[in-house]
Formats: structure tokens, sequence, C-alpha cells
């Protein structure tokens, strides 16, 4: 069973009702289609016995009620798959959901597996099959329909039966802290604001640009976030990526040679040219050239890869952990840039994953 809730005081009276819980299942449905923003369209909750709560924070008021569940620290937040609705909570009641027990983080530390969905985590420990006819709903719309209703009260109504199972596993393996470590971090990194400010490094395609064009990368996709977060725009639609690698592989001389190649591409912005032009005209200064440039490697560096990956499946193994649970390859490639360990590998994985991977590391020398 499932209870609107579109009035302030209505919610604040049903909040009181669970001030004795000190757990509360979780979720959101959020529109980001047009957005670089998550536009948080609903917040569903639910307390073991009770009906779930569909609440909706377009109203006024509401986001300050649902902000006081949010920070209250004596009350975990049971989610799935919590990264993206950390971020529109953040958005739309300016606070995060912790402390929190993400329920796909804890079946991959029980050896579930890694990124399990909601739905089948549900069919596989409580046998019961969920509908997914609502998943790219409009959930912005009001009224919504009885089937959004059930649709979306479902996703918390099994959240609690999934904790005591996965709670209880982790305990037999002495795995509580490493699911507290890494929802934190899952909280911290998800509501963080901070523009990434080597956003190149995320693109295969910069690999195959020398140092001076993967500068002029970096400068085209911070402006290109800049532009996405100051006009709420995904930034596809500022700058397609291949676009800018093409962009920062050879310039174009002038701005009508811009235009003109700007013409010729399906995915070319049609407004911003001028400003586009601007960043493509500057000279790169010496702190855009301070970068770390992404390598194309080596067959000495690919066999160093390797030799990580398989010791860190061996672990995984030996654990009981699927792939990518302990360590993923773009993270083993970070490590071999000599920059010490990504804060991936912090916390509990590295008194794990040192004593396997340092000998590796020092055998380059």
């Amino acid at each position: 069973m499932q209870h609107w809730i579109a009035r302030p005081d209505e919610l604040a009276e049903q909040l009181a009702r669970w001030n004795v819980f000190d757990l509360v299942a979780l979720d959101t449905e959020f529109i980001r289609e047009r957005t670089w923003y998550p536009q948080l369209a609903l917040v569903q909750m639910v307390v073991p016995g009770q009906d779930a709560l569909l609440v909706d924070p377009t109203v006024p008021g509401i986001p300050d009620m649902l902000r006081s569940l949010l920070d209250n620290p004596a009350i975990t937040k049971l989610m799935h798959s919590a990264s993206e609705d950390v971020q529109a909570l953040q958005r739309g009641c300016g606070a995060v959901p912790a402390p929190l027990f993400d329920t796909q983080i804890a079946a991959a530390l029980c050896g579930l597996g890694a990124g399990m969905g909601y739905q089948k985590l549900v069919e596989t420990q409580l046998g019961i099959a969920l509908p997914k006819s609502e998943t790219r709903s409009d959930w912005l719309r009001r009224p919504l329909s009885h089937a959004q209703l059930v649709y979306a009260a479902d996703d918390v109504l099994h959240l609690h039966a999934l904790h005591a199972i996965l709670r209880d596993r982790l305990r037999e393996l002495g795995r509580e802290q490493w699911l507290a470590e890494d929802c934190a971090r899952l909280v911290a990194n998800s509501s963080n604001e901070t523009p990434e400010r080597h956003p190149h490094l995320a693109l295969r395609g910069a690999q195959y640009l020398d140092a001076d064009a993967q500068a002029l990368l970096c400068r085209l996709l911070r402006w290109r976030e800049a532009q996405a977060r100051a006009g709420d725009r995904p930034k596809g639609w500022i700058l397609d990526s291949e676009l800018a690698i093409a962009l920062a592989r050879k310039p174009p001389i002038d701005a009508r040679t811009l235009h003109a190649f700007l013409d010729t591409q399906p995915k070319a912005p049609r407004k911003l040219r001028s400003e586009l032009w601007n960043e493509l005209a500057q000279p790169l200064n010496a702190e855009e050239r301070d970068i770390p440039l992404v390598q194309t490697p080596d067959n000495a560096q690919k066999k160093q890869v390797r030799a990580l990956q398989d010791a860190v499946a061996a672990e995984s193994t030996r654990l009981g952990l699927g792939d990518g649970v302990l360590a993923s390859r773009r993270t083993l490639e970070a490590l071999l840039d000599g920059n010490g360990w990504p804060k991936a590998l912090e916390g509990w994985r590295r008194p794990l994953l040192e004593p396997l991977l340092q000998p590796i590391l020092d055998s380059r020398d």
C-alpha cells in the first residue's frame, strides 16, 4: 500500500510517528534528460509495518521537511544504487542521505555480484518478480497514474527485507565496516559539486592527441561543464565529446572555418559558437599545459595492467567477490601513473591489495 503526501503538515505528522525508527527505506524519482541537474520529482519512504509514503517534493515546504530526515544522523537511510538519488536529493532538498546503507553495494560485498539491479536482487533474494513498465516514466506529471504509484512504492517496500538478509550476511563475513566506508564514499562523491579538474582523462580518444591537443581538450571540456552548469543543460548539448576531440586535434584557423566545420557535423552546437571560438582562439598558458596526460599504453604497460588485474582477480576469488568490486581496470591504470594510491583504493581495500600489488608496481623500476 502507498499513501500520497502533498502537504508539509501531513508529512510532518507522518515523520513524527516514525520518530521511533532508526532505519528508513528511501528512493527517488527524478528527470534529467534535458538538464544538467536532476529534477527531483518524487520521494518514496517506508518503515517496517507501515504504508509507503509517496511524497511530492515539488510542493513548497516539503523539501524542508525532507531535509530534517536526511540530516538526522540517528536514522540510517536504506537505499539501492543511491549515487544519482543522492544528487537529486542534494539538489532538491539541500541535504544528502547519511548515514547510508546501499543494498547494491552490500550485495556486492556479500558476493552476490557487482552492480546488481533492484528488481534482480528482490527476485533472487525474496522470490518476488517486480514490473519494470514505468522505468522511463514522466515523474513530473500530476496526477501520477496508478501504475506509477504502485511502481514507485515497490521501489522501497522490499528494502527492509533485503536489509535484514544483507546485514546478517555482512556480519557473518565481518564486512560491515567495508560497507560503511563504501557508502560514505558514495555520498561524498555523489554530492561533490566541484567541477572535474582534468575531464580529458575520462575520454579514451584523448590518448591519440599530443600534449598541446590534450591541454586544449581539457580547456574545452572545462568550458563545456561550466556552460552546462550555468544553463542547466546536459553537457552533450553544449559540445559533443567526439567533436571536442576533433576540434582539439585540429583547431580551426579562424571563426569562419569553425562555423563551416560545425555546419558539417550533426551533433554540432547551434548556440554558443562565438564562445566556443573564443576558447579555441586563446593561446595555452603554462597552467593549462601542466596537466596529466592520457598515454597510449605500450606492451610493457599492458603487461603490468594485466598482472595487476590477475592479482586482483585472485584476491577477489579468495574473498568471493565479483569482478570490479575490489578494483576496476581504470583504477589500476591510475595506480600505474605513479601519483599514489587512487581514492577508490583507500580504506579497507588498501591493506588487502597493497601487499599484492606493490611488488608488481616496484618491478617497473
